[in-house]
């Protein structure tokens, strides 16, 4: 279901990225021609505000089954291939990972290292990819940093600090985005100011 990378040469575009690494890990690579911002969450309505003080409706899907569903959108609405990649956050600690992930090197970006998997995208947005995960570590699957497909023609980025995930694609990719009933998707303007919680 998915296949730990020895070589993480898929990956170097993230890398060799010349990006600021808090928005390189919040917002994506650069050189998309839009961007976007899927809340997890409201945004905060006043500075200073705690996220332990956002209101989530009790129905929402959790962050995983949201990042699947933008997945799911992206891929409906492009040519990409099937194939794509998956870069995993270390920081979730060794006892989330199952063993063969553990025994490939990490990427190195500043502040963060991650482990890079190929996936079958199709078999992520089902759902596929986390029962296999929990299979093997008997623990739930940490959401991804990075998803991309193997062409490269969006990326949804998704660190641990803010409250959202940034997508970077085509316009013609986000616009879908903008209108599914289960996402909260919000363009990102130019030199805007991203929100976070305290």
């Amino acid at each position: 279901m998915f296949d730990p990378c020895s070589d993480l040469a898929a990956a170097k575009w993230i890398a060799a990225s010349d990006e600021h690494w808090g928005k390189l890990v919040t917002l994506g690579p650069p050189g998309f021609p839009a961007y976007a911002r899927l809340r997890f969450i409201p945004d905060p309505v006043h500075e200073g505000q705690s996220e332990n003080d956002a209101v989530r409706q009790a129905d929402a899907p959790s962050d995983n089954d949201q990042l699947r569903i933008a997945v799911g959108t992206l891929l409906r609405h492009t040519d990409a291939p099937d194939e794509g990649y998956l870069l995993m956050w270390d920081g979730w600690g060794r006892d989330s990972f199952p063993e063969p992930v553990l025994r490939t090197p990490r990427l190195t970006v500043p502040n963060r290292e991650y482990y890079l998997c190929r996936v079958s995208l199709p078999d992520f947005v089902s759902g596929a990819i986390e029962d296999s995960w929990q299979a093997e570590t008997n623990r739930s699957m940490p959401h991804p940093a990075f998803i991309w497909p193997s062409d490269r023609v969006w990326c949804v980025t998704s660190d641990v600090d803010p409250h959202w995930a940034g997508i970077g694609a085509q316009q013609s990719l986000i616009d879908p985005l903008l209108t599914e009933p289960r996402l909260d998707v919000v363009r990102v303007e130019p030199n805007e100011k991203l929100p976070f919680y305290s």
